[in-house]
């Protein structure tokens, strides 16, 4: 074969060959979209702190507006019968005699049992108003989050808030 027809021969592949490419590439190809790229999924720690946050707020509120079933409803389902129990207890987090003007989350931290939700809730009782830390123990049951435990927080020998919720064993 001459040096010529190598040339023609190799832009003839060439020219045959460069559709296929350009396609490849996104280039030419017809009016095919381009899928959007998908965001990624947020980091199983950053995913774990975000549903904790939900469903300790969702709690709280719940606790605020003496939403009993709200509130029922942000706990794993093992809680639920001790959760009916004392709730609007004389002690629980849902009593009559207790109205919570505020409540709100100070951190959210990862523990042995799951994501550790501290919050600082006022109990008000009467004429008299007390602030106590709480720690809410977040998990996941099967594909959701739910919490599994309520402990009181703060200094030894210091007065237990309302609690409705089975608190955390210690270790």
């Amino acid at each position: 074969m001459r040096p010529t027809h190598r040339r023609l021969a190799a832009t003839a592949a060439g020219l045959v060959l460069l559709p296929v490419a350009l396609v490849g590439c996104g280039i030419g190809g017809g009016d095919t979209k381009a899928e959007p790229t998908p965001k990624p999924a947020r980091a199983p720690a950053e995913e774990a702190a975000a549903r904790s946050r939900e469903r300790v707020q969702a709690y709280l509120d719940a606790m605020t507006a003496k939403d009993v079933a709200a509130g029922r409803s942000q706990l794993c389902a093992l809680l639920h019968d001790g959760f009916d129990l004392g709730a609007t207890g004389p002690n629980g987090d849902f009593a009559d005699h207790f109205q919570v003007p505020e409540a709100a989350i100070t951190d959210i931290r990862s523990g042995p049992l799951g994501q550790e939700v501290s919050v600082s809730v006022s109990v008000t009782s009467g004429k008299r108003t007390v602030t106590r830390p709480l720690v809410f123990t977040v998990t996941r049951d099967g594909s959701d989050w739910c919490i599994a435990g309520e402990a009181p927080t703060g200094p030894p020998g210091a007065e237990a808030p309302p609690t409705g919720v089975a608190p955390t064993p210690a270790s």
